[in-house]
């Protein structure tokens, strides 16, 4: 079993994290600076399904990593725009 973990946004994420994840963090909060949006006491939730990491935003953004390694960004606007 493996537990996750919560971070505030702009720490540093948890060690044991993919790269790829980390990278996808790091995109996520860069543009979150640029558009200007006041992330004060927003965070970050690790949680593993399947044993694979997952990880959201307190707005909703999720990043999972695909087949490949890859990491996938689902913003919440993405979702409500597929209902």
């Amino acid at each position: 079993m493996q537990l996750g973990t919560r971070w505030n946004v702009g720490a540093v994420a948890p060690s044991r994290l993919d790269a790829a994840l980390v990278a996808a963090v790091q995109q996520v909060e860069a543009e979150l600076v640029s558009a200007s949006v006041d992330t004060a006491g927003w965070g970050w939730t690790l949680t593993y399904l399947e044993g694979k990491p997952r990880v959201e935003l307190d707005d909703g953004t999720s990043i999972h990593l695909d087949d490949a390694g890859h990491a996938q960004v689902t913003n919440p606007d993405d979702a409500a725009e597929e209902d």
